[in-house]
């Protein structure tokens, strides 16, 4: 007759898919929205926010601060009257900080 694998080979196998994906998966997680990696590997590339600027989901004029590179966002924006009512849709303008050489 033919050969057949053991049900002990075939888990093995599949132990071995499961730690291959969940190294992919933390690897994947690695590279955040924020772009951390890239960041680290080439700092020019922050502060590449338009002028004009849409609040996107879970963004916080912190994070679009640090995103864009702009500390002003609330004096630049008299519209913003609590700067933790900051939602989607929502557009600001942006001045970016000039950059440090």
């Amino acid at each position: 007759m033919g050969s057949s694998r053991s049900p002990v080979c075939y888990a093995d196998a599949a132990r071995w898919y499961c730690i291959i994906f969940l190294v992919l998966l933390v690897l994947l997680g690695s590279f955040t929205e924020d772009n951390s990696l890239i960041k680290k590997i080439n700092p020019a590339s922050d502060h590449t926010c338009d002028e004009i600027y849409v609040v996107g989901e879970g963004e916080t004029l912190n994070t679009i601060s640090e995103k864009c590179g702009d500390p002003f966002i609330v004096e630049e924006n008299p519209h913003i009257h609590d700067p933790d009512d900051v939602f989607p849709g929502l557009v600001i303008k942006i001045t970016p900080s000039s950059p440090h050489i």
